[in-house]
């Protein structure tokens, strides 16, 4: 009657002798791992020193101006530096760099990794039948996960929460950019060949353009993402503005919660405005 009711069997997996392979893989080669730790944390340094010695009323009118050219509209423009302001005023400004120092070399390295792979990808159907589980895979595997490989091979601090960001944010990247270069009308890259076009001048010439707001999607995706896993990064030693949420949970403060996870979203929503206003532009090419 249990095993009506219940499954009646499970396979004895193993998983102390997967931990203790993993361990044994990051101690052999501990110093290609100390060494990419390093960079990127120098990578990450160097961004928050870029970010941290430009004047908030400089950013602010960057904003600015980027929001009015984007969207044409002078009230907008005013919008989004008006809810950065805020940012600063909530106390929260340093944190919001330290943030977007994490989420901006995330993003740079998605954006390259993404739109190599997903070249790579466009021009082979059998590469992308390969390929696709296993994006599926990451897409939808708990974002939690991401962060056990990553405390393991680079330990604490902010080089694991770029590593663990990088990994969940790189794949709407992949996929859009192979999904914009498979729409492109072949009859266009058709008529290039026959006029002796290489492949690259093809790629480069032709098709990227042609795609160019699909890929911007992805971009504007991997960027929203890096900003949702940066909060996560949290618990393995990203700080920021993630750090501030995290403790608030912890702590159950639920003022500083609010304050800490509004400037999240206002940052969000900038970028996210900001990414697809130029999408739109590229669209309306």
């Amino acid at each position: 009657m249990n095993g009506f009711l219940e499954f009646p069997f499970s396979f004895p997996i193993d998983t102390a002798a997967i931990d203790t392979a993993v361990r044994a893989f990051a101690n052999r080669y501990k110093d290609f791992f100390d060494a990419v730790t390093a960079g990127l944390r120098g990578m990450v340094n160097a961004i928050y020193w870029v970010l941290d010695i430009v004047p908030w009323w400089a950013i602010l009118i960057v904003v600015f101006l980027l929001g009015w050219r984007a969207t044409k509209k002078i009230r907008k423009g005013a919008l989004y530096a008006a809810l950065l302001f805020l940012v600063g005023a909530f106390g929260m400004w340093d944190l919001m760099n330290e943030t977007l120092s994490i989420v901006i070399a995330s993003v740079i390295i998605s954006l390259i990794l993404g739109f190599i792979l997903g070249v790579a990808i466009a021009r082979s159907p059998r590469a992308e039948r390969i390929v696709r589980p296993i994006l599926d895979t990451m897409q939808t595997m708990p974002v939690f996960v991401y962060l056990i490989p990553a405390l393991l091979f680079f330990g604490l601090g902010k080089a694991p929460g770029v590593v663990a960001t990088t990994i969940y944010a790189v794949v709407p990247m992949i996929r859009l950019t192979c999904h914009g270069l498979q729409q492109v009308d072949k009859e266009v890259v058709e008529a290039a060949q026959a006029f002796g076009a290489t492949y690259f001048q093809t790629l480069w010439k032709v098709q990227i353009p042609q795609a160019m707001p699909t890929i911007m999607t992805g971009v504007n995706q991997t960027l929203m993402m890096a900003m949702s896993m940066v909060v996560t990064c949290s618990m393995i030693g990203a700080t920021g503005l993630g750090m501030e949420v995290y403790i608030s949970v912890n702590r159950t403060l639920m003022g500083n919660g609010l304050i800490s996870g509004t400037a999240v979203v206002i940052i969000a929503v900038i970028l996210d405005r900001l990414t697809q206003s130029v999408g739109k532009k590229d669209l309306g090419r």
